[in-house]
């Protein structure tokens, strides 16, 4: 099955939007729902790019002002070499029925994509070719023989099993030389080879995770379901439940450099704490729009939302 171009859409800044980038400070990313992907060097006025693909993006990462990639639905995987404004189809494989949820590069050739029931791929010549991992090492020890034995004893179900048995891959975040990755049920592991082997942490939550960053003061943090949101003070051998009077999903977590840190979520949920986490201001959006993720940009708290970009002054939030 061919892909089809995403339509140029007069209201594409209004629609679904799912994850956003500064890019150097000179240029905003946003990726969305059906292929959409703008590009704005203020903030205010954004224009849509031309992209080979009308899959749903979920992820946008830059390794450099020109060189990025965008993922989503359909096992697609875009990459662009002129800043955003044009986009080329690496990756595409309709038939897994599954959507990547987030990529990640350590430098120009060496990337890697993650999503639903441990989609992996990765590719060390730039996206020129993506091949698929499967990472066993990241379940119980139970399941993790219970593989090995259909291995040895029923091929065609091992193949099967490869494909559901792991949980879904939400999100990755490089910290320096280590990368962290959340996702379903409790998911977070951790790998010091870029993602060629993983350990998974203790778990410390049964339910799923989709954000995982550090704060100001760097500690780490984990945020998900039913706003559950974690803190750990020893590089994640150990977390602590922060208490928030809040119970929708959260979905992203970032700062800025003004040590302010940014929880975002549903119901138009936005929480931001200046004590690192300690405590938290509410002051969620009145529409209860779902906020999927945000950054700073100047003075402006920009967030990507189910109904678009939205602009805060950073003022109002004191």
């Amino acid at each position: 099955m061919q892909p089809q171009a995403a339509d140029i859409a007069v209201l594409a800044q209004h629609s679904l939007l799912t994850d956003i980038v500064n890019i150097n400070g000179q240029q905003i990313v946003a990726v969305g729902e059906r292929g959409h992907i703008l590009l704005s060097q203020d903030g205010q006025n954004w224009l849509q790019s031309p992209v080979p693909v009308q899959a749903n993006l979920n992820g946008v990462y830059f390794i450099d002002k020109q060189h990025g990639w965008a993922v989503g639905h359909d096992a697609s995987i875009l990459a662009t070499q002129d800043g955003g404004a044009s986009w080329q189809l690496q990756h595409y494989a309709p038939e897994t029925d599954k959507p990547l949820f987030d990529v990640y590069f350590a430098d120009s050739n060496s990337g890697i994509a993650v999503g639903a029931y441990g989609l992996f791929y990765r590719t060390e010549d730039g996206g020129e070719t993506w091949q698929k991992e499967f990472h066993p090492e990241v379940l119980s020890e139970d399941d993790q023989a219970y593989l090995e034995e259909l291995k040895e004893t029923d091929p065609d179900m091992y193949e099967v099993e490869q494909g559901a048995i792991l949980p879904h891959f939400n999100r990755l975040f490089a910290d320096g030389n280590v990368l962290y990755m959340v996702g379903e049920a409790g998911f977070a592991a951790k790998s010091i080879d870029n993602g060629t082997s993983w350990i998974r942490l203790e778990p410390f939550y049964n339910g799923s995770l989709f954000d995982i960053t550090r704060t100001p003061q760097m500690a780490l943090l984990a945020v998900g379901l039913r706003g559950h949101a974690f803190l750990s003070h020893d590089q994640g051998q150990s977390w602590q439940q922060i208490t928030l009077n809040e119970t929708a999903t959260l979905n992203s977590a970032f700062s800025d450099d003004n040590g302010r840190l940014y929880l975002v979520g549903n119901a138009g949920t936005l929480l931001v704490s200046n004590d690192d986490g300690v405590s938290f201001t509410n002051v969620s959006l009145a529409d209860g729009k779902a906020i999927v993720n945000g950054l700073l940009w100047r003075d402006e708290l920009l967030l990507v939302t189910e109904t678009g970009i939205k602009s805060i002054k950073q003022s109002e939030l004191k």
